[in-house]
């Protein structure tokens, strides 16, 4: 089970970091996606993280971090400079295995998601 937390409404430019805690799966041996929907739109990829690295993806490029804590078995995503484009419902993802590998389709667990509003 993964749960995610930390959204909530920030004003544009501003920071907010999202967690995703699990319960029942080692995270280690899993690789992570981070996924966001706007409303309206289809669900996009955010970051894929595998065991050594982290690819982010165009909607986060430059300003997204993800990093894990293992001890915690938990990821997290640093959002930095969000701007009203990136409103949504992030989700984080885990699919077993390795790979550069995070399509929607392959991902084996998701969280129920958390609400990100970039507002002023």
């Amino acid at each position: 089970q993964l749960v995610e937390s930390g959204g909530g409404l920030v004003k544009p430019g501003g920071s907010l970091r999202l967690s995703c805690a699990a319960s029942g799966v080692m995270l280690d041996y899993y690789v992570i996606g981070w996924f966001r929907q706007a409303p309206g739109k289809e669900r996009e990829g955010v970051s894929c993280t595998t065991d050594d690295m982290t690819n982010y993806r165009d909607p986060g490029k430059g300003r997204f971090s993800v990093s894990r804590d293992r001890a915690k078995n938990m990821v997290y995503l640093q959002m930095n400079n969000l701007q009203p484009a990136d409103t949504g419902v992030y989700y984080c993802a885990a699919r077993a295995g390795s790979g550069d590998i995070c399509y929607s389709t392959a991902m084996d667990y998701w969280g129920e998601g958390t609400l990100v509003t970039v507002s002023s």
